[in-house]
């Protein structure tokens, strides 16, 4: 008879081969692309690096649900628990903070404004974009450091029995101390969310006026500004989707400890984060002309081999 923790091995390691794949495919169509024209696009080049960045998140998740299965007595070690979830946040902020950027990237070159900073930063978002990279991962190396340095002063909070399950996800609550000083860093991850939701509100208003000003025009509502703006929209709302649903499975894992079933809890709970940064991955694909039509090309060509 099939356990339950063996459904969830089978189901984990089913997400991890997919989205290992989907972002794989991701950073490789760009880097070929790359090679090819020898230039790379500032939504290409975010792209990309947002494809590495949730290759190692989705690695780094996978990695403790495994290892909450096979060999929960591990969490018993300090020093495991600090390189695991350090790591997991380093990956966390940087993937966050880069769907961030992309999500202002398409609001920038998209909407249309007329008030000066808007002008201002839609005229150097470009220049400025590999700097912003690298920032973000300034940010992300430092709330990691800091992880690290929390956690190694807090042993005596974050000390987990061994026959405990240890829960390494953003919202980190102490049992019996309520917020410590790493759950106010982990906090910060909300920022990238009302960044993102400030983003798709601007979409509505911007949509709205270029409406609006079509329909005083009689010029009909199919132009390309407006498919422009509805392609935008939906690639947010995605986001906006999938990032709600993680944020909502990781506090339910944290607090898994007031259900009877802490640990069936936890291993449902660690199979819906890891679709955020799988599920919004694949819809980038989808959503991407260049990716979309590489991808078509790759199975063209599969049909072809098998023909012959």
């Amino acid at each position: 008879m099939v356990s339950t923790e063996d459904v969830f091995l089978i189901m984990i390691t089913g997400e991890l081969i997919v989205g290992i794949l989907g972002n794989g495919y991701i950073g490789l169509v760009n880097f070929i692309d790359w090679m090819k024209k020898r230039r790379i696009s500032s939504l290409d080049y975010i792209l990309t690096t947002l494809a590495i960045s949730r290759i190692f998140l989705i690695g780094s998740t996978a990695l403790n649900g495994i290892l909450l299965v096979l060999n929960p007595d591990i969490y018993a070690n300090l020093k495991v628990q600090i390189v695991l979830f350090s790591s997991w946040t380093l990956f966390n902020y940087f993937s966050m903070c880069l769907a961030m950027c992309l999500n202002v990237f398409y609001f920038l070159k998209v909407a249309s404004f007329s008030y000066p900073l808007f002008l201002w930063l839609k005229w150097r978002i470009d220049r400025m974009i590999h700097r912003i990279v690298l920032g973000c991962f300034a940010i992300s190396l430092l709330v990691g450091f800091t992880v690290v340095i929390v956690l190694s002063y807090n042993d005596r909070t974050y000390d987990v029995p061994s026959q405990k399950l240890s829960n390494p996800e953003m919202f980190n609550v102490s049992k019996s101390q309520g917020f410590e000083p790493i759950t106010l860093f982990n906090l910060l991850a909300m920022i990238p969310f009302t960044v993102s939701l400030i983003s798709f509100f601007c979409f509505i208003i911007s949509l709205w006026r270029h409406i609006k000003q079509m329909k005083c025009n009689a010029t009909g509502y199919r132009d390309p500004s407006t498919g422009a703006h509805v392609r935008a929209m939906k690639m947010l709302t995605l986001f906006l989707f999938f990032f709600f649903i993680y944020c909502v499975f990781s506090l339910f894992i944290t607090f898994s400890y007031l259900i009877q079933e802490q640990k069936l809890a936890m291993l449902f709970g660690e199979i819906i984060t890891i679709l955020y940064p799988m599920g919004h991955s694949l819809m980038l694909i989808v959503g991407n002309n260049n990716l979309r039509q590489a991808l078509i090309r790759m199975l063209m060509c599969r049909k072809i081999v098998r023909v012959m």
